[in-house]
């Protein structure tokens, strides 16, 4: 297993990629079940086509939640650091349909250190298979300091 990483092995401007998934019609029906929004944007083609859709709209959630640490490869070096996960943000830029693939990635935006602890800001954004920015928004997470004197 590689090492873990610590509040003071971030550095502002590193990239994480995260694994890049096509929503299908499971992803939206899967969630539609777990949240309870049922409105028919998410699952009535005809629906969205009478409101000038082409496709079934993902909720956006949906979009949302393809940008968690946990789905990143940075996940499991985080086991012994990581403390809270403390705030989230999400702006929709565009809209997001049944089909469409998304690449989500985290970039270290802020570092604010804190004692035996720091904060990690990362801008979080997803672009779709036609690299348009459809979500960008932040996470922010306390992971402790390797060192309490770093």
């Amino acid at each position: 297993m590689a090492q873990g990483r610590f509040f003071e092995d971030f550095v502002l401007g590193e990239t994480f990629a995260l694994p890049s998934r096509t929503l299908s019609e499971s992803h939206f029906l899967l969630f539609a079940a777990i949240t309870g929004d049922n409105h028919p944007i998410h699952y009535d083609r005809e629906y969205c086509r009478a409101r000038g859709l082409p496709e079934r709209l993902a909720h956006g959630y949906l979009v949302t939640i393809q940008t968690v640490l946990g789905a990143s490869p940075l996940s499991p070096l985080l086991h012994e650091s990581i403390v809270a996960f403390l705030e989230q943000s999400s702006r929709f830029l565009k809209p997001v349909f049944v089909g469409d693939t998304l690449y989500p990635r985290l970039t270290v935006a802020e570092l604010t250190p804190r004692r035996t602890t720091g904060v990690v800001k990362f801008r979080a954004t997803v672009h779709n298979q036609h690299e348009e920015l459809v979500l960008e928004g932040h996470h922010a997470y306390l992971l402790k300091k390797r060192s309490p004197q770093a």
